[in-house]
């Protein structure tokens, strides 16, 4: 072989070095088996031991390049691998990011759709808020434009609500509102729209009505549904409203006088009592104009001091004597003379110069006591009677308190009366009230019991000395057995817990007889005496009436 043929034989190793099966031992072996012959050929040790250095020259390069070929690859596999981490790393982020961007537009999804709920809708109830009900309004008058609708307009309010809230808290009362909330959604499936306008206040309008008698059935179910016992918290609440309902076109002319004349009515209903509801008439414009003059002329009554004390006599039925009398407040008004109680007492109490006319009476009772008395005459009880809103004011036993140091009365000679119904609005806070007043040693009194609720129950924790048994049960004495075994069972009631006993409303002899047969303590009424002023009571205590 000559060295052409070795250079040909050797190069291939040259052209495949990056390929690593070449460059292995089985390849040397091979390539001294070809090139033997050529070897023997030559037959000279130089030669030959050349030869055996160029192989071993050989075989180093070509390991040299064979380690070179393998770090490389471990390099590259290095780096492949390295990449692949890092991209897998960065999906695993990319996948979180995405996530958390999805996640945020969700978020802030619900966000601006909760934003957009509450601008339409009150968070409190779920019901609609006063904008949504003004574009509902909006959208039915636009109906009506059309010919195609009437519109009824129900205004609900909730009676002494604010009474509610003092007492019990803000959380109770929230809970009272959902509760009517709910009622009024169930009660009234058939609505177009029930909103909730402020605190105590709800809308409810109708996009169609039939006729007045079916608006009338459909607001004496509300009222039913609404005024049924509502336990909240523990606590048994009977919550009345009042409700104004206007029409259009029947009796509006537009939206703002359908609205406007709604809650009218439901001020109407309100005034009558509450627990009603009440139709928007013309007569309604009227008696709301007089209304305001006459809550006018009543602020300048008391400052103006055109307000009067009578006293109506009370019998000891015992004694046949007067020693007690019951203080009733008297309107001598200017230009309308005598203006009757009924006729701004419930204006003085909706507008709270009840308080004011309230110490007004408490004063003068117990200055004229005291007068009385230093005049000789003896010493009799007078009776007061409290307003709810007195109570709730928190200033009753510090202003009684007062007014007894002031004028020198003695507590005893001092009975404060309070209703049934008053006491109930309150119980435990009465109760801490009437509390104090006894043991300033007033004299307590219940008036009109019988007509409340949950009378008997309660009737034992308060600290009172008198019951006064209303007028209707004594009216019906003689007539009506009921009342009768009424009347004989809150005697009897009342003095097995110690308690005096006073019926009012006496007006004949058939019913004094009755009630004297039966241990009743006092009376009072018209066959007693009407309420007559200072001077004539004055005349009767010197007189020394007595009854037989």
């Amino acid at each position: 072989m000559c060295l052409a043929d070795f250079i040909h034989l050797i190069a291939p190793v040259r052209l495949v070095t990056g390929i690593a099966c070449v460059c292995s031992g089985d390849f040397l072996a091979h390539l001294l088996i070809r090139i033997s012959p050529m070897v023997q050929s030559l037959n000279s040790p130089g030669i030959f031991f050349g030869i055996g250095i160029g192989f071993f020259l050989l075989a180093g390069g070509l390991g040299w390049q064979v380690k070179r070929i393998r770090q490389r690859r471990m390099v590259r596999r290095l780096r492949h691998q390295g990449l692949r981490e890092d991209l897998q790393q960065a999906n695993v982020r990319s996948e979180q990011l995405n996530t958390e961007l999805a996640y945020e537009v969700e978020q802030r999804r619900l966000s601006e759709a909760r934003v957009r709920h509450l601008t339409r809708f009150d968070e409190l109830t779920g019901l609609a808020n006063r904008l949504l009900f003004k574009e509902r309004l909006e959208e039915a008058s636009q109906r009506v434009r059309q010919g195609s609708c009437n519109l009824t307009l129900l205004h609900i309010n909730l009676d002494r609500f604010k009474l509610l809230n003092d007492n019990f808290g803000h959380e109770l009362a929230d809970h009272v509102l959902q509760k009517m909330a709910e009622r009024i959604t169930k009660a009234l499936p058939e609505a177009d729209t029930i909103a909730r306008l402020s605190g105590d206040e709800f809308a409810v309008l109708f996009d169609a009505y039939n006729s007045l008698t079916s608006l009338a059935r459909v607001a004496t179910r509300l009222l039913d549904k609404l005024g049924r016992p509502l336990v909240v918290d523990g606590h048994e609440l009977v919550i009345s409203v009042s409700m104004g309902i206007s029409m259009l076109p029947d009796s509006a002319r537009d939206i703002a006088s359908l609205v406007h004349q709604a809650n009218k009515a439901m001020q109407q209903a309100k005034h009558l009592g509450g627990g009603r509801f009440q139709f928007y008439s013309d007569s309604l414009h009227g008696s709301s104009l007089e209304r305001l003059q006459l809550e006018n002329q009543l602020r300048k009554a008391i400052s103006e001091r055109q307000l009067n004390v009578f006293y109506q006599p009370k019998l000891c039925l015992a004694t046949g004597r007067l020693h007690a009398a019951e203080a009733l407040v008297r309107w001598d008004h200017p230009q309308l003379g005598n203006v009757p109680p009924g006729n701004f007492i419930v204006l003085a109490e909706e507008t709270g110069l009840i308080s004011a006319i309230g110490e007004f009476v408490l004063r003068e009772a117990c200055r004229q006591a005291c007068e009385w008395q230093r005049a000789g005459l003896a010493p009799i009880r007078v009776s007061v009677n409290l307003s709810g809103h007195q109570l709730r004011q928190g200033k009753l036993v510090s202003l009684v308190r007062q007014v007894l140091e002031e004028t020198g009365l003695a507590p005893h000679c001092l009975e404060l009366e309070l209703t049934e119904s008053q006491l109930l609005d309150n119980v435990e806070y009465v109760i801490a009230t009437f509390q104090q007043l006894h043991e300033l040693g007033v004299k307590l009194a219940i008036d009109d019991f019988g007509t409340g609720y949950s009378s008997l129950s309660y009737l034992k924790r308060f600290a009172v000395d008198y019951v006064k048994i209303d007028k209707t049960f004594i009216h019906g004495v003689g007539r009506c057995s009921e009342d009768e075994a009424i009347t004989l069972a809150i005697i009897a009631m009342a003095h097995s817990l110690g308690l005096k006993v006073v019926a009012e409303g006496v007006e004949n002899e058939a019913q004094l007889a009755f009630l004297k047969t039966r241990q009743c303590d006092e009376v009072q009424g018209y066959l007693i005496s009407r309420p007559i002023n200072a001077v004539q009571f004055s005349d009767l205590l010197r007189n020394g009436v007595v009854v037989l």
